[in-house]
Parts: structure tokens; C-alpha cells; sequence
């Protein structure tokens, strides 16, 4: 169902919120990984908020739909969006990354609850998302799984034997999305190991591909519609965005991958998106 325009000013506050949340938790442990958290909020929350049949009460339902977080580093947003969606308490936010609590470093389904599967090695979670499709075809299932990719970890030679065995496999309950802004730890992606046109790349393996603006809520809504729409074929979502999206001196920038929020950053970042500290 198309988003009319209650529903979508709904979601872009709930984006908000979400970014908010995310420097808060990160300024409060100083450690964990911003730019790449922050690139993917509108993404999630499309997902989390819109798309996905998922129930917080009934955490490991057979029928709900899987998500993978394979770009694992970006485990921030995730636990914003099922903090949101009533997994657990956001008090649980405070606690990233500190001893004997829930929240690791890197998600981790023995943990969390509403994780689907542990992730933090690059490259394995569209291998992930392929397995829970064939499984959801073998048991006469109709959940959809969706991979959240990073632009970087395309670089990995697994995700290329993956797409070959989604599209062999008929998988069109198989959605990826790619987040697309363009850097990595150590440098932009055209730096360090260029991509190019990432969309052709995904045709030539014979995938259905969508591209979209990754902060348009309205368009990545859309996109998920056409990409339920489409039969025969898993479907790639390439979404552009920008790393450290809403923190000005974030944006763009290669040192926010994994650098800790001190003080003075974090003043700044919540002038700008208009939060306070929790």
C-alpha cells in the first residue's frame, strides 16, 4: 500500500528520532560505528516501521520476515529500529558494548532479541539471506528476507557467488539493499577498490535491480512494493546515501566509519538534528 502523507511525515520523525537515538548511544559508550549507522536510518525505518511483518511479541515466529544486517558494523541503527519496535527497552541503548549486556559490538542472535542472524564478517549475509529463502521454500513458506549491504562490502568475492545462486534459485523473496554512500574505513570505495556501476553489475548477474534515493522515505517505500511485485527473480534496491547523513561534519567522511563522539561532537550533532541527551 502506497504511503499517503500522515503516514510518511510519521516515518520521517521516526527517522529523526532515530539518528538522535543513535549519537546519543554512541556518544554515551564513546565507541561504536556512526557513519555507516547513520546512512541507513530512512532504510530501516521504511523496513521496520512499513514493510516487514515482524511481531516483537512473537520474536522467533516461523512466518515473520528476516532481516540480515551484513554489514554487521552498523549494528546501531538495528538496535535503534527494534528498540522502536518494542523488542527491548531503550534503556538497553546505554549499554552497547559493555560487558554482559545485550547489545554487542556486532549483532549477535543469542543476545538480542529480533536479531535474526549474527553478522560482523563482511560478505556472508547474502549467503545468509539465500539459505532463509530456500528453507522458506522447502517448508512452504512465504516470508520475505531482506540484506542490508554495504557499498564496501560488495568488494567481497562472496557476495558475487551469492548472486549467481539467487538467481538460480528463482529467489524473488530475496531483497537486498545496497547501502550506497560511497565510503569505507579507510577511504571512499572508488579509492580503495572501485565498483563501478553497481547496478549493471547486479543485471549482468540477472537480477532485478531498483535504484533509489536512500533518505526518500516515499521512494525506498515504493521500491520494496515493485521489488514484492516482481516474480521470478530476487531484486537489489541500490540506495544512495550519504555516511554520517544529518551530522554535517560527519557527512561524507571516512574517519566517522568507527571514530568515538567526544563531548564537543556531540553538542554540535545535537544542535544540528534538534535532540537532546539521554
Amino acid at each position: 500500500m502506497a504511503l499517503d502523507t500522515v503516514r510518511e511525515k510519521e516515518l520521517r520523525e521516526i527517522a529523526k528520532q532515530m539518528r538522535i537515538d543513535i549519537i546519543n548511544m554512541l556518544h554515551n559508550v564513546k565507541t561504536g560505528h556512526p557513519g555507516g549507522s547513520l546512512s541507513a536510518v530512512e532504510i530501516l525505518t521504511v523496513l521496520y516501521h512499513k514493510q516487514m511483518n515482524i511481531n516483537c511479541r512473537e520474536p522467533g515466529c516461523s512466518d515473520r520476515d528476516r532481516f540480515v544486517a551484513s554489514k554487521g558494523h552498523c549494528a546501531p541503527v538495528l538496535y535503534t529500529a527494534l528498540a522502536d519496535k518494542g523488542y527491548f527497552s531503550k534503556d538497553e541503548l546505554k549499554k552497547l558494548r559493555q560487558l554482559n549486556c545485550m547489545l554487542q559490538g556486532h549483532p549477535d542472535m543469542k543476545k538480542t532479541p529480533g536479531v535474526d542472524i549474527s553478522t560482523g564478517s563482511l560478505g556472508l549475509g547474502l549467503s545468509v539471506g539465500i539459505g532463509m529463502c530456500l528453507a522458506a521454500k522447502l517448508n512452504g513458506q512465504n516470508f520475505y528476507s531482506y540484506v542490508l549491504l554495504g557499498d564496501g562490502e560488495l568488494q567481497e568475492g562472496q557476495i558475487w557467488e551469492a548472486a549467481m545462486s539467487a538467481v538460480k534459485f528463482k529467489l524473488d523473496h530475496l531483497i537486498a539493499i545496497v547501502d550506497n554512500n560511497g565510503v569505507q574505513l579507510d577511504g571512499t570505495v572508488e579509492e580503495i577498490m572501485p565498483l563501478g556501476d553497481i547496478g549493471r553489475k547486479f543485471a549482468a548477474f540477472g537480477w532485478n535491480v531498483l535504484t533509489v534515493d536512500g533518505h526518500d522515505i516515499r521512494a525506498l517505500d515504493a521500491a520494496i512494493d515493485l521489488a514484492k511485485a516482481t516474480k521470478g527473480l530476487p531484486t537489489v534496491i541500490v540506495a544512495h546515501t550519504v555516511k554520517g547523513k544529518g551530522v554535517s561534519f560527519m557527512e561524507g567522511k571516512s574517519s566517522w566509519h568507527g571514530k568515538p563522539i567526544e563531548d564537543k561532537d556531540f553538542a554540535i550533532a545535537m544542535a544540528e538534528l534538534g535532540g537532546v541527551k539521554q
